[in-house]
C-alpha cells in the first residue's frame, strides 16, 4: 500500500544519511528495498546485522510483514509461523509461545530488534514492522540455543518527517475484540515520538476460555548530531488469561493413541484454578554513529523485567472409551511463579572495504547479559486423597474436587552470565562468488542456589554452578551467475548448555556434562524472477548430537542420552504474479528422527511434533480498485507428539477467506473466516495428554469484522492497510 511504501523508505533514508537532502536523494533508492523486501537492512535492528541483499544471504529465511499480518487477520505469534516452511506450533501448555523449528522444540529463541527475549509469555504483534524468521543453526549472530533457528520481531521506529495516526478495531463471532493505535509525531526535523498500544478482550470455542490483555509502547527517535542517532524504547506488556492445556489422548488398542474426539470444546481444567498472568516491562536505548563512509556501529542496551505466574489442573492420562466401564479422567496440577530481570548490551561494528580485488564486510561485534532469575513451583494438593493427582468420573463440565496449591516442589535462584565476541566477513571473491565466514566465542556462567535442596538436611548444600565456553563457527559460499540468482551452501553450529533454554534445572547430573550441540548443512537457491517476485528453496541436514549424562541411579556411572537428525526440504514463492494477484506460498518436508547411541527404545522414531509435510498458501485478488478476496489453505501432516511415538495427531487441510472493501480513501472493512469447510483438527499439543482442537465450524468459526485507518497530517494523501 502507499502509505507503507512511502512511510517505510523515509524510516530507512532518515537513518542512514545525515542531512535532509540526503535523505529526500536515498529514500527514493530505499523505497525500493522496503517494496521488494531484498534487504534485512542493520539500520532496521534486523537479525543479520550487516547490510546485506536477501539473496547473499547464506541460509533460508522468511519474512512476515505487517501487511501481510493484518490482511491475514493474524493475532498472535502463533498464527503467523503456521505460514512459515520448517516450522510446527507447539501448545506451549496454553500460558507462552513455544515452536519446532526443523524439529527442535524452543520456547526461547525469540529477538526483538536483534536481541534476546527469552521469558515465556505470549508476544503480541500490535507494534511490528516484520517478523524475521532464520532457520537452521547459527550462534555467531544469536549466541545460544536457536538449535533449529530464531524467530526475531521487529518493532515500529518513529519516522521525523511525517505526522500520521492509524487505527484498527476488530471483533469475532466468540465475542473476541481488540482496539489498537499508531501514532507519529514529529516533533521536529530532528526528533520524533511514536506510540503503538492496543487492548484484546479473548475469547474463543473453548468452554470458560477468557482473559484480557493490553500493550503500550512509546519510542523516542533524535538525531545527536549529523552521524548519531538515538532511540529510546519503553514497553509495558499485561497479560491475564485462562490456560487452556486442550484434551487428552484417547486410547487406541493396538496403538498408536489418537486425541479424543467428539469434546472440542470440554475443558479439562479448572475455570477458577487454570489462570496466568504477565506483567513485563522492556526499557531499551539504542545509538547508530557512523563513524566514515565505511564504517559505521550500534550500540544497544535493553532492561526487561518479567513477573510471571501460571497455575492450573489438566488431564494426566489417555482415556478409556468404549471398556463398558465408565468414564474416568485423571487429574494433575500445579502452580509456577517466575520473576526475571534481563540486562542486555549489545555492540556490533560494520565495516565495507576492498583489499586488492577482493571487496569485505566485516562484522565485528561483542554482547553482554546478566539475567537473574527466582522461580518456584506448589503442587496441587487434593482434599479428597492429599495427593497431587486424582481420578475423578467424567462429567461435562468437569466436576473437580477441592484442592490447593499448597506442596511447595521447587524454590530455585539463578543468576546467568554470558560474555560473547564474534567475527564475520563477507568476500566479494568476484561478481559471481561470495564467501562468508566467521567464529563467535562464548562464555556461558551459571550459578543456581537451589533453597529445597540447601535446606534439606541430607549435606548437599543446593549451590551449583557450571561455565561453558564455546567456540561457534559460520561457513557459507554464494555463487551468483545472475544478479537475480543465488545457490549457496553452508555449514553453521549453535550450542544449548545443560541447563536449558530456561537456565532452571542445574544440578549434580547436569553440572557435570557438557553443553549439546547442533550442526546445520544447508544447500539452498534464491530467484528473482522480477523485483517482486522471488522462489526459496533450501535443502538441509540438522544434527542435534547425543550426548552424556550422570546416572541418577548410579551418580559413578556415565549414559549416553539421545540426540535427533532432522532431514528436509524448504520451498518458498513470494509476490506478484500479477497487478492483481499476490501470493504468498510456502511447503516444507521433514524426516525427523531420534537417534540413541546405546540402542535405547526411542531409537528411530520420529521427533516431537514434527510433521513430514507442511504446506501454506495465502492469495490476495484485487477484483476492483475498492473490492478484494484473500483465500488460503494450510496443510499439516500427521505428527507424533512426543519422541516415544505414543499419540498421533491425524493430519488436516485448514481454507481460511477473506473480504477487503475500502469504504472511503482512509477507511477500509475486512471480514475473515477461519476454517471455511468446517474441517475437525488438532493443530497443536503439548504433551501425550494435553492436545488443542481447532476451532469449530463455519457458523462459529473465526470471522472477524474490522477496521482501520491511517490519517496523515502533512499532505492531503491517506490510505493504509486495514484488517
Amino acid at each position: 500500500m502507499p502509505v507503507y511504501r512511502r512511510l517505510g523508505g523515509a524510516s530507512l533514508a532518515v537513518l542512514i544519511c545525515a542531512s535532509t537532502a540526503l535523505a529526500e536523494e536515498a529514500e527514493t533508492k530505499i523505497e525500493e528495498i522496503v517494496v521488494n523486501g531484498k534487504y534485512l537492512s542493520l539500520d532496521k535492528l534486523d537479525s543479520v546485522k550487516t547490510p546485506t541483499p536477501i539473496i547473499d544471504i547464506p541460509q533460508s529465511l522468511s519474512i512476515i510483514s505487517a501487511d501481510q499480518i493484518e490482511k491475514q487477520s493474524f493475532t498472535n505469534l502463533g498464527d503467523v509461523l503456521r505460514y512459515t516452511p520448517g516450522l510446527s506450533i507447539s501448545q506451549g501448555e496454553g500460558h507462552r509461545d513455544a515452536i519446532i523449528i526443523r524439529g527442535i522444540e524452543t520456547t526461547a529463541d525469540f529477538f526483538i530488534d536483534g536481541l534476546r527475549d527469552d521469558v515465556q509469555y505470549f508476544r503480541p504483534l500490535y507494534n511490528l514492522e516484520r517478523v524475521e524468521i532464520l532457520r537452521g543453526s547459527n550462534a555467531l549472530l544469536f549466541g545460544r540455543g536457536g538449535g533449529g533457528g530464531v524467530v526475531n520481531r521487529v518493532t515500529k521506529s518513529p519516522e521525523f518527517d511525517d505526522q500520521f495516526a492509524g487505527f484498527s478495531s476488530s471483533i469475532d463471532t466468540f465475542g473476541s475484540y481488540n482496539i489498537s493505535g499508531d501514532v507519529n509525531m514529529a516533533v521536529s526535523e530532528t526528533a520524533a515520538l511514536r506510540l503503538n498500544g492496543f487492548y484484546e478482550e479473548l475469547d474463543n470455542h473453548r468452554d470458560f476460555f477468557g482473559g484480557e490483555r493490553f500493550a503500550i509502547n512509546p519510542t523516542f527517535a533524535f538525531k545527536a548530531s549529523s552521524d548519531t542517532n538515538v532511540l529510546l524504547s519503553y514497553e509495558y506488556v499485561d497479560d491475564d488469561r485462562v490456560v487452556d492445556r486442550g484434551v487428552p489422548s484417547q486410547v487406541v488398542e493396538n496403538g498408536p493413541n489418537v486425541p479424543l474426539k467428539g469434546f472440542k470444546k470440554t475443558f479439562f481444567g479448572s475455570p477458577d484454578g487454570n489462570r496466568t498472568t504477565l506483567q513485563a516491562h522492556i526499557a531499551k536505548a539504542r545509538v547508530d554513529h557512523t563513524f566514515t563512509d565505511s564504517l559505521r556501529g550500534n550500540l544497544t542496551v535493553q532492561y526487561a523485567d518479567y513477573d510471571k505466574l501460571y497455575q492450573n489442573l489438566f488431564a494426566n492420562s489417555a482415556v478409556s472409551i468404549g471398556t463398558g466401564l465408565p468414564l474416568q479422567v485423571q487429574l494433575d496440577g500445579y502452580q509456577d511463579f517466575t520473576d526475571r530481570q534481563n540486562l542486555i548490551i549489545q555492540t556490533n561494528l560494520v565495516s565495507e572495504f576492498k583489499t586488492g580485488p577482493f571487496g569485505h564486510t566485516v562484522l565485528f561485534g561483542g554482547e553482554f547479559g546478566d539475567q537473574d532469575t527466582d522461580n518456584a513451583r506448589n503442587d496441587n494438593v487434593f482434599a479428597a486423597n492429599g495427593d497431587d493427582q486424582i481420578t475423578i468420573a467424567f462429567t461435562d463440565p468437569l466436576d473437580i474436587p477441592e484442592f490447593s496449591f499448597s506442596n511447595l516442589v521447587r524454590d530455585r535462584e539463578s543468576q546467568v552470565q554470558f560474555a560473547s565476541v564474534y567475527l564475520q566477513d563477507q568476500i566479494d571473491v568476484t561478481d559471481w562468488l561470495m564467501l562468508v565466514g566467521g567464529v563467535r566465542y562464548d562464555r556461558f556462567d551459571i550459578d543456581v542456589l537451589d533453597i529445597i535442596e540447601q535446606n534439606d538436611g541430607d549435606g548437599v548444600n543446593g549451590d551449583f554452578s557450571r561455565v561453558d565456553e564455546k567456540f561457534t563457527p559460520r561457513l557459507g559460499a554464494i555463487l551468483k551467475p545472475a544478479e537475480n540468482i543465488s545457490a549457496y551452501a553452508s555449514y553453521s553450529e549453535t550450542f544449548l548448555p545443560r541447563s536449558g533454554d530456561q537456565f532452571l534445572t542445574l544440578d549434580l547430573d547436569t553440572e557435570s556434562t557438557r553443553p549439546q550441540s547442533f550442526k546445520n548443512t544447508e544447500l539452498g537457491l534464491k530467484w528473482d524472477i522480477r523485483p517482486d517476485l522471488s522462489i526459496t528453496a533450501a535443502l538441509f541436514d540438522l544434527d542435534r548430537s547425543s550426548f552424556t549424562s550422570v546416572d541418577p541411579d548410579d551418580p559413578g556411572q556415565i549414559i549416553v542420552v539421545e540426540g535427533s537428525q532432522t532431514q528436509g526440504f524448504e520451498f518458498q514463492l513470494n509476490g506478484k504474479l500479477a497487478d492483481w494477484w499476490t501470493i504468498a506460498a510456502g511447503y516444507s518436508y521433514l524426516d525427523g528422527k531420534v537417534q540413541q547411541a546405546d540402542g535405547g527404545g526411542n531409537d528411530g522414531n520420529k521427533t516431537r511434533q514434527t510433521p513430514e509435510n507442511m504446506i501454506s498458501l495465502w492469495n490476495n485478488v484485487s477484483i476492483t480498485d475498492k473490492f478484494g478476496i484473500g483465500f488460503g489453505a494450510t496443510y499439516q501432516d500427521s505428527y507424533f507428539v512426543r519422541e516415544d511415538n505414543a499419540v498421533k495427531v491425524p493430519d488436516f487441510i485448514r481454507v481460511d477467506a477473506a473480504l477487503y472493501y475500502e469504504l472511503s480513501d482512509n477507511l477500509r472493512l475486512q471480514v475473515n473466516v477461519e476454517n471455511l469447510l468446517d474441517e475437525t483438527y488438532y493443530p497443536d499439543a503439548h504433551s501425550n495428554t494435553n492436545i488443542s482442537t481447532g476451532e469449530l465450524s463455519t457458523h462459529a468459526s473465526r470471522s472477524l469484522a474490522a477496521f482501520k485507518g491511517w490519517v496523515q497530517a502533512q499532505d492531503s494523501h491517506v490510505g493504509g492497510d486495514v484488517s
